[in-house]
């Protein structure tokens, strides 16, 4: 089904708190080597040659280009489980701490409560990137579905719809999509839960090459072929369950390999993990109802991993999938 073997995509960047360093933070990846600011090690571009253009993260703005020509935050919240008051107050809590990538479904039921968040909050509607998915029982009547969708927002257009998980008459509905990326109904279309052979087999249907594909990434499922596969297509990798998923968040926050490399670095077990992503160009949408896990989800620019400590995090993986899909 999946290739198992382990490709590993590892970014190392310059971040620090002197202007020199900030300068260099300021480089977005570079697709050749030898360029000056933040690039790939010499060692990982033998692996993996070029990361597409879509695929440059800017580490000053905490953003990324998609192939579609827009601009993401490279981290964001998940809503998933999140119901009314209490995902308007989760999400309330993200933007307020700097969040601007929420990650929404028709499937979770709180797009109405989402688009409150956004509506209240204050700030011009093209700060904030929404992002919500197509449900397979909703392929059929994928246009209507993509209006409903718009209503329940209520925040003008879709930034990023994806296609929820692979089912029938999905190339039927991201064809739905594509049409309403013309009718400027949303900017951006992609997928989740698609690997390989899923990719292989649904990009030639399609028009317009997906800008995201969003699958199960964290230490214990790492996905390493998938990844670099994606990225190689020029599409970005964004990551759920980036802290393990629900039943399987302690123990990998408590796994011994990273306790000890947050403690080298002064953070927290879960921001070790998600800069982990973002240094190998995944990114993420940890999701929580709690403030202060919400603030420290963002604190992920102001320290570095090494290249021994991303090899030793790269090393837990267990090819241990936490959902179904």
């Amino acid at each position: 089904m999946r290739k198992l073997a382990a490709v590993f995509c590892t970014f190392l960047l310059s971040l620090g708190l002197s202007a020199c360093a900030a300068a260099r933070e300021n480089s977005v990846f570079e697709s050749q080597a030898g360029q000056a600011g933040t690039s790939l090690s010499t060692e990982m571009i033998a692996e993996t040659d070029e990361i597409p253009q879509a695929n440059h993260f800017n580490f000053e703005t905490k953003t990324v280009t998609l192939n579609s020509g827009y601009e993401m935050p490279v981290y964001g919240i998940g809503t998933y489980s999140l119901l009314n008051e209490e995902c308007v107050n989760s999400v309330s809590a993200a933007l307020e701490n700097g969040v601007r990538l929420i990650d929404t479904a028709y499937i979770y039921h709180n797009e109405e409560s989402v688009g409150e968040a956004v509506r209240s909050f204050g700030i011009a509607r093209e700060e904030i990137f929404v992002t919500t998915k197509l449900y397979p029982n909703q392929f059929e009547n994928a246009e209507a579905a993509i209006d409903e969708a718009l209503d329940k927002l209520d925040i003008g257009y879709i930034d990023l719809m994806l296609l929820h998980h692979p089912g029938d008459k999905d190339a039927d509905a991201y064809h739905a999509m594509e049409k309403a990326v013309a009718e400027g109904k949303i900017r951006s279309i992609g997928l989740s839960n698609w690997y390989i052979e899923e990719l292989e087999e649904f990009l030639p249907q399609v028009s317009i090459t997906p800008a995201l594909v969003q699958n199960e990434i964290h230490p214990y499922y790492q996905e390493n072929d998938v990844i670099q596969y994606i990225q190689n297509s020029g599409i970005v990798v964004q990551g759920w369950y980036p802290l393990g998923g629900r039943g399987h968040t302690q123990e990998l926050l408590n796994d011994p390999v990273i306790a000890e490399i947050a403690a080298a670095h002064r953070k927290s077990s879960a921001q070790v993990i998600l800069r982990w992503n973002l240094q190998k160009g995944v990114t993420v949408i940890p999701g929580s109802s709690n403030p202060d896990h919400i603030k420290e989800n963002t604190e992920l620019f102001d320290f570095e991993l090494t290249g021994a400590e991303m090899e030793q995090i790269n090393a837990l993986n267990r090819n241990e999938k936490h959902d179904w899909y």
